[in-house]
């Protein structure tokens, strides 16, 4: 079936006369009258009843009008997707937690800048909460988050990140074959807290020990932490992902504590239901790609 003869049937009831849907559509009223009458002979029944100048629809015609217009939506939706399709957007604003802008992120973006070279980026740092938020609202296209669920949100999970342990070279832990959470408790501890439930679990452990490690330093700031080991402070439980390039350095080591094994902090990222970007599964694919992603 002719869409164009579908569109002069439309356009004619609209406009209520073949002249002015003529001229809307830059034609000829012979032309009009001649797609009108091709609509006709395709479905074999009439659709104007004219009286003079008057026209009126039949009853076939008016039981057509509904799918005509449907016919013609859908088109110009289909029109308008592969358009939005062609216009690649040309900034990424992205929300992410402080471990991920610090850890993850900037490992990420010089990949996507390759697969994306005409692309800018906005990124934009704050808690798991507020980038929810921010993505609702579309203030940012999509976040990096810890886990959460959310009926307006897809979500995919790219990490787990094992939180161990780690001390720095040369400390005695590092000639035994196997430690305990209880031989912390002769240690001065950095203790990192992120306000995560992995780390309310890690803090209740160490209360129900008889000698609780001595807390060194209680830091709210994992990169504080971090540098607090490398400084021989004290020993610390860290994200793995903060310390890999240190682990892989030589600079600090991360021991295992079976008491605490599968403790961890996940990552997940976020765009709005509905929605479509180009860059959503290619930062999925980044991601598990890199060498530390485990258990995503």
């Amino acid at each position: 079936m002719n869409i164009e003869n579908i569109e002069a049937f439309v356009y004619v009831i609209y406009y209520g006369s073949f002249n002015k849907a003529a001229e809307s559509l830059f034609l000829s009223q012979p032309s009009v009258t001649a797609r009108i009458q091709s609509l006709e002979r395709e479905l074999d029944c009439k659709l104007f009843d004219r009286m003079g100048k008057q026209i009126q629809l039949t009853e076939e015609g008016k039981r057509f009008l509904p799918y005509a217009q449907q016919i013609l939506q859908t088109l110009e939706k289909g029109r308008k997707q592969l358009h939005q399709k062609q216009e690649m957007p040309t900034q990424l604003k992205i929300g992410c937690t402080v471990s991920t802008a610090n850890y993850l992120v900037p490992r990420l973006l010089p990949a996507l800048k390759e697969k994306h070279p005409g692309i800018r980026f906005k990124t934009v740092t704050a808690p798991t909460d507020d980038i929810v938020e921010k993505v609702l609202s579309k203030e940012v296209d999509i976040g990096f988050v810890r886990q959460t669920t959310h009926p307006g949100l897809r979500s995919v999970k790219l990490l787990d990140d094992a939180i161990r342990l780690h001390v720095y070279e040369g400390h005695p832990f590092l000639k035994e074959k196997q430690i305990t959470l209880r031989a912390i408790g002769n240690q001065p501890l950095v203790f990192f807290e992120c306000g995560a439930l992995d780390w309310v679990r890690l803090q209740r452990v160490f209360e129900s020990l008889n000698e609780p490690p001595e807390m060194s330093c209680h830091t709210d700031n994992l990169e504080t932490a971090k540098r607090l080991v490398l400084q021989k402070l004290g020993i610390c439980f860290l994200p793995s992902l903060s310390a890999y390039d240190e682990v892989q350095a030589g600079q600090l080591f991360p021991i295992a504590i079976p008491e605490v094994e599968g403790l961890s902090l996940d990552t997940n990222l976020i765009m709005l239901n509905g929605e479509s970007s180009p860059f959503f599964e290619s930062l999925v694919k980044l991601v598990k790609a890199l060498p530390f992603v485990s258990g995503a």
